[in-house]
């Protein structure tokens, strides 16, 4: 998906295209094995992947996932894609990623424990606050985050706070950080809603996915007015034309309840998610979900992707031809890098924001961008994905190309 993304951008670049290749390439892979005692006194081995893609302008930057499907070249994708991403929003950082593939629910919390310090030791040869700086992705959060610093912290020999973000408050984390990826889904659907002429008040909403970012984005769509109607996870769809509220859901979840048992929905099969209307459809659940096929069955006006590569260039192609308004993920669900920033510049200066003023440097950054590829997507007469690649490959290779090739 992203090489057929950088091969469809190529022709907007210019004099930059002799440069291409770099996108084409991850500069550094690293796969390690995390071997682990287990409670039963077993020893297993699990597989761990790192990946620079680009650090042309900036340290890596990328997430860390725990998933028992997790792949190489999945990760090498998500990596292109950060560098996309943190260059679209113009901050300093280039594109990392990692992943171990296990399925973090079979373990137990000293088993998951010991697997991240064990990886964590295995990769810190490239880790570093000016290297490659993690932070939570799938299946991870601010206490692995916690166990990572600590971990290249004691490598180090001394506490290094910026080597990873998405911490515990207390360890150096910024206020925030949890609704970020939500909180800028909702404020590039408001802006693209109001583009569009279209009131964000009562606009119809489904979200695929309840995680972190769907239903953080959820929540702050429903507090502006939005009615959310449809919401989908693993175990099935709730569907109310009337609205479902996120934040009760989000305590019924919380209190270890599944999405089908909440009362007042109706209930509907997973695949009867895409046949719903609305306005906005916000897919955060995982990559490859919209395809041609599922593209050509959604009934809403604006798409925005939470999650990394959840529509492919096949089903791209059928929903431009229908006229369905996809804000891409490097622009929709950048709110986490973002803030991200924020929390290495704290920990760098040892010097904190309270919320608020997280909220409107976020706010800034992130509308800045949002205009930025809108103005493109006007100029060149492109959609919005390929307008966002114009921006961001081309500031990556023009660092490419004023550092040069050494030797």
């Amino acid at each position: 998906m992203f090489l057929e993304q950088v091969t469809r951008v190529e022709p907007h670049l210019g004099p930059l295209a002799r440069w291409a290749e770099t996108l084409r390439r991850p500069r550094r892979i690293l796969t390690v094995d995390v071997p682990i005692h287990m409670d039963n006194g077993q020893i297993m081995h699990f597989e761990g992947f790192r990946v620079h893609h680009n650090t042309s302008r900036g340290p890596a930057k990328g997430g860390i996932r725990f998933h028992p499907e997790a792949t190489m070249a999945e990760v090498m994708a998500l990596s292109a894609w950060m560098t996309i991403k943190t260059a679209l929003v113009n901050v300093p950082f280039g594109g990392g990623k990692g992943a171990v593939r296990v399925d973090p629910s079979q373990l137990s919390m000293s088993e998951l424990e010991r697997l991240t310090r064990r990886y964590t030791a295995e990769i810190s040869l490239i880790l570093g606050p000016d290297r490659d700086i993690p932070a939570p992705d799938v299946n991870t959060n601010p206490q692995i985050m916690a166990w990572i610093m600590d971990t290249y912290s004691m490598t180090v020999g001394s506490l290094t706070t910026g080597v990873v973000t998405g911490k515990p408050v207390n360890l150096g984390g910024s206020l925030g950080r949890a609704d970020a990826t939500g909180q800028g889904v909702f404020i590039v659907a408001s802006r693209t809603a109001q583009k569009l002429g279209m009131d964000i008040a009562g606009a119809r909403v489904a979200v695929q996915g309840f995680g972190n970012v769907g239903g953080s984005a959820a929540r702050f769509l429903h507090s502006a007015g939005a009615r959310i109607v449809a919401v989908q996870d693993v175990g099935g769809t709730l569907y109310c034309e009337k609205g479902i509220n996120p934040f009760a859901l989000t305590q019924h979840l919380k209190a270890g309840l599944s999405l089908t048992d909440f009362r007042g929905p109706g209930v509907l099969g997973r695949a009867d998610f895409w046949d719903i209307e609305s306005d906005i459809l916000v897919p955060a659940a995982l990559e490859n979900q919209i395809d041609d096929v599922v593209a050509r069955r959604l009934r809403t006006r604006i798409i925005v992707e939470g999650a990394n590569g959840p529509t492919t260039p096949a089903g791209d192609d059928v929903l431009r031809e229908r006229n369905i308004v996809v804000v891409p993920d490097v622009l929709a669900n950048a709110g986490g890098v973002i803030v991200s920033y924020f929390e290495w510049v704290q920990d760098i200066s040892a010097l904190f924001w309270d919320e608020h003023e997280v909220s409107v440097r976020l706010r800034r950054l992130l509308e800045a961008a949002f205009e930025a590829t809108w103005d493109t997507h006007l100029e060149k007469r492109i959609d919005l994905r390929r307008a966002a690649y114009v921006l961001a490959c081309r500031r990556v290779l023009e660092a490419r190309e004023l550092r040069g090739l050494y030797p």
